[in-house]
């Protein structure tokens, strides 16, 4: 198994692995060791976790090492200009120190000695003033180049990524984010060394290294076949506001290498035919929702699950609404502070606090919060694992998905929806497509129009006017058992031995659920 982060934080990958484990398969994860990564290998059930260093070669994109014409007084990139504006200002203050010196001299007595040095001077302060302003141009060309370079709204900018797009076609990542190769030298030669069976390719960066490990084994006489794993829709991720090439590579690298995996899965249906019509693939993709574990071994069942009211320190009469995922601007949760002056009882609780340290967004709500002069009603709390998430939520009122209308939030039933339906939890979610029809559907929650705060305030009085409304949609046979991982590991693990049914193991019996 493949996966271009340090897997901690990634319940997918997580839940994959181990069930694969579980099933009889011999597990190896990849990932990719950060900063932030505690360790370099570890277990998940019986699978092993190896993760990786990548080196970086190729990240610096090959516009950002070279001159151009856009700006031919620019210096060339790299450290040149910082080294010749210090190397000036050194020069300046040397002559500062001598021009200090004659003053001494001068103030000595010595107006000679002082009219002579001053001479002698002066064409060196007046070379240097105008080298140094010469200096200054050039680096605020290369400035103003770099600026032209990251601006997708520059005639030439675009003209650029179309040539590479119109001359390459899916290869044309290859020009626009040579940086990807930089994934295949890290992954490339282990994949090589273990000679796996199957691999399971996670996210679009590592369909291309799976798939392309899997071409050379079979060059070798192996019968190596590759899963790519689609966690989202590349063509609706959000592109880097610093580098307009980034995301045409992705669709690029993906277009390239999508068709030639030997099997697709994805998290929805709806993803799973736009997948097949975009990439022309030859099957529908299996569908594997990001859902809850509703077994829990007995390491993970004997930890205890913190109490989500004491942490609030708020009692079970106090309407408690929740959040619990990754925060940034599309994610809406600027609706659900900004309602609490319309909601003067409730309180929310955001599990957003990301492991790494890494939540400057997360503090930017509270401070917004505070702002608002409801700050005393907003918690922010740290993440749980995955296998907790269900039964630390369930003592809310709802959950909350306030996400705003993105492609890849139209898609699909998101994890945090799954976690929410588990913990019998009211939704109350915005009018993204996939969401929305299933909300409406089921009865479990009420819709609201995203980004409208107003709407989304009734919502939340109808829900908290009669919870027990909404609970009661989880009554319905085989609504909460379809949502299970049991349920998607099943389904992986039937590709897994379509693939290659002269490896799989022996079929093992389901063992006894321990329910949460």
């Amino acid at each position: 198994m493949l996966v271009d982060n340090g897997v901690h934080g990634d319940s997918r990958v997580q839940k994959t692995a181990r069930s694969a484990a579980e099933a009889g398969w011999e597990v190896i994860l990849l990932g990719i060791l950060g900063k932030a990564s505690p360790e370099e290998t570890w277990s998940i059930g019986g699978a092993q976790v190896r993760l990786l260093t990548v080196p970086r070669p190729l990240a610096q994109h090959p516009l950002h090492l070279r001159r151009s014409l856009r700006r031919p007084l620019a210096y060339r990139p790299g450290r040149y200009a910082t080294q010749r504006l210090n190397a000036l200002k050194a020069r300046r203050l040397e002559l500062r120190q001598r021009q200090a010196h004659l003053d001494e001299v001068r103030r000595a007595g010595s107006r000679g000695r002082y009219l002579v040095g001053r001479a002698l001077l002066l064409p060196a302060r007046a070379s240097t003033k105008i080298r140094t302003r010469w200096a200054r141009l050039r680096s605020g060309e290369l400035k103003r180049l770099r600026a032209n370079q990251q601006n997708p709204d520059l005639p030439l900018t675009k003209l650029s990524i179309r040539f590479w797009q119109t001359v390459m076609g899916p290869r044309s990542w290859r020009r626009l984010d040579p940086g990807l190769w930089d994934y295949e030298f890290a992954f490339g030669p282990v994949i090589d060394d273990l000679k796996p069976d199957l691999i399971h390719a996670n996210d679009f960066r590592m369909a291309g290294v799976g798939v392309r490990a899997a071409e050379r084994a079979r060059a070798r006489g192996r019968a190596t076949r590759v899963v790519w794993d689609a966690h989202e829709y590349v063509a609706g991720v959000l592109g880097r506001p610093d580098n307009p090439r980034w995301l045409p590579a992705q669709i690029a690298y993906t277009a390239e290498h999508a068709p030639r995996a030997d099997a697709v899965v994805t998290v929805s249906s709806t993803l799973a035919e736009l997948l097949r019509e975009v990439h022309d693939l030859p099957a529908l993709p299996d569908v594997v929702l990001n859902a809850p574990a509703r077994v829990a071994d007995d390491a993970r069942h004997d930890t205890p699950v913190p109490d989500l009211r004491a942490r609030c320190g708020i009692g079970p009469d106090t309407p408690l609404l929740v959040y619990c995922g990754g925060v940034n601007p599309s994610r809406g949760l600027d609706t659900m502070v900004d309602a609490l002056t319309q909601l003067p009882d409730v309180h929310i609780a955001l599990v957003t606090l990301h492991p790494s340290g890494n939540n400057a967004q997360s503090e930017a709500v509270r401070e917004r919060a505070v702002q608002a002069g409801v700050g005393d009603r907003v918690h922010l709390m740290p993440y749980v694992p995955h296998w907790q998430v269900s039964e630390f939520l369930a003592p809310a009122d709802a959950g909350v998905i306030p996400i705003h209308h993105k492609p890849n939030h139209e898609l699909a039933l998101i994890t945090k929806f799954l976690e929410y339906s588990h913990a019998r939890l009211p939704i109350v979610v915005s009018d993204v497509r996939t969401m929305a029809e299933t909300v409406r559907s089921t009865g479990q929650g009420e819709v609201f129009r995203a980004e409208d705060v107003p709407d989304y305030v009734r919502a939340v009085r109808e829900v908290l006017a009669d919870p027990k409304r909404y609970r009661q949609a989880y009554d319905r046979p085989g609504l909460l058992d379809g949502w299970t991982w049991e349920a998607q590991a099943a389904v992986l693990d039937g590709v897994y031995r379509r693939l290659r049914p002269d490896v799989a193991p022996p079929v093992r019996q389901p063992a006894d659920p321990v329910l949460h």
